[in-house]
């Protein structure tokens, strides 16, 4: 495989104004798109050929989301959406009343577990889709579906109780209890947010200011407990409950309950969910310019570190590649994980979302376009020539992907979330074509190909 050139570069920052390249060729969102976003993708290094039959997960929805943005962007290409339809049909009853595990039909809602909502963004644009083609079926199919997402969320998903640090957050998942990460903000408090923004007038203003509120408490609160002023990041999780054998990672000494590392995916999903939160959520609402306020906060602290060479991020946000796992490893309970001696790394997946939350925040006028507009191009060029790489077949991938990353809990003593753990974890290895990376690739490519 070969680094795709300048042309492609061009074409996305500077070239054409339609974001073509120069020979004409698709643009590189759809180039990714039929590349790698209709099938041909990983899914938690699990390969899948089809975005049709992927199955339920917060990874294969992310793919389909961005190739409904890509869909949005080139409304002519109807096969991006029927592609997605498949993929929410695959996994989704008749009625809306359950989303299952094709084809045994067994649930593909865990309980209390954030990730397994994310995919449901994909039923707003389908729902509307439906809406135009006159579709009443299907309409009520995927509101129905997103409806009982959103229920089973702020009805019956565990939160932090009552006089705790944190009270009302939502768990991150069952296993991982008082647990808040920043990865569960992209994915189900901003799916909350967009069916509050599609439906939420249809319960009554103080049912939807109530559930704005709600929105708003889980930013609020992780922001607070994870932010360090001095670095202008957040870390990447918080237990409420530190001292808890599924907590023996909330070591840091300077945030109480933190992991003691700022892992450059979660902080993009941090900005990932505000960018797309900020969009939706009623500017009236008592709690947005607060948001509004973390979210520059958020892009001032990551425009701090991005790599002035190169244009993108490292795997570790606050260190370069001079970095590298100790070859001792962690040693957690008398056993010795995370050995080896792996540098830090440009990572891909995040460098994409960062550029992605820059582009649209300048084009929703949450960011100032002449401060942010050349972190965004630079970031967009950097993604191009470190990350972008053509095969022998003509069609462009991405690689140097972070595959995967946690925290605990107990059960897994691997998941360290120190430096040994983020470079050289047994499920944090280097990858490509990853779900993870190819999403917010085509999300940054759509943004950059609408400046």
């Amino acid at each position: 495989m070969k680094y795709c050139g300048i042309i492609a570069l061009a074409a996305i920052v500077a070239g054409c104004g339609s974001g073509r390249m120069k020979d004409s060729a698709k643009p590189v969102s759809q180039q990714m798109v039929e590349a790698h976003g209709l099938g041909d993708f990983d899914c938690n290094r699990k390969h899948k050929e089809s975005l049709a039959t992927t199955g339920w997960d917060y990874v294969s929805g992310l793919v389909a989301s961005s190739v409904l943005k890509a869909y949005e962007k080139y409304p002519e290409k109807r096969e991006y959406l029927e592609a997605v339809k498949a993929f929410a049909d695959y996994s989704t009853s008749e009625t809306g009343d359950s989303v299952f595990k094709a084809p045994t039909r067994v649930s593909a809602l865990g309980e209390s577990n954030v990730d397994d909502l994310a995919a449901g963004k994909i039923y707003f644009a389908l729902y509307k889709d439906a809406v135009s083609r006159g579709d009443s079926a299907d309409a009520k199919k995927y509101k129905s579906a997103a409806t009982m997402m959103r229920n089973k969320l702020k009805y019956d998903h565990a939160r932090i109780p009552a006089g705790m640090p944190g009270e009302g957050g939502f768990w991150h998942k069952k296993q991982y209890p008082n647990q808040m990460w920043l990865d569960g903000l992209y994915m189900a408090p901003a799916f909350y947010a967009q069916w509050q923004h599609e439906f939420g007038s249809e319960l009554g203003e103080q049912d939807n200011m109530e559930s704005w509120s709600d929105i708003a408490l889980q930013f609020k609160t992780l922001h607070e407990m994870t932010f360090d002023e001095d670095k202008g990041l957040c870390y990447h999780g918080w237990s409420a409950t530190a001292g808890d054998e599924d907590s023996f990672w909330a070591t840091n000494q300077k945030k109480s309950g933190c992991s003691p590392e700022f892992w450059a995916r979660s902080m993009g999903w941090y900005f990932g969910a505000l960018t797309d939160v900020l969009e939706w959520m009623p500017k009236e609402h008592a709690d947005y310019q607060t948001l509004l306020a973390n979210y520059r906060t958020i892009a001032a602290g990551l425009k701090r570190w991005q790599d002035e060479e190169s244009g993108v991020w490292y795997q570790l946000l606050q260190y370069d590649s001079s970095v590298s796992a100790d070859g001792k490893g962690d040693a957690v309970d008398g056993e010795t994980y995370n050995i080896g001696t792996q540098a830090n790394y440009l990572e891909s997946s995040a460098s994409c979302m960062f550029t992605y939350c820059y582009y649209k925040g300048i084009r929703l006028g949450l960011l100032d376009r002449e401060e942010y507009m050349p972190v965004a191009d630079k970031a967009m060029a950097g993604v191009m020539k470190q990350f972008i790489i053509t095969g022998d077949d003509g069609k462009i991938g991405i690689g140097s992907i972070c595959a995967s990353a946690g925290l605990g809990p107990r059960k897994d003593h691997s998941r360290t979330g120190t430096i040994n753990y983020y470079l050289n974890g047994s499920d944090v290895v280097i990858t490509s074509n990853e779900g993870k990376a190819i999403g917010p690739f085509i999300m940054a490519a759509v943004e950059a190909e609408s400046k």
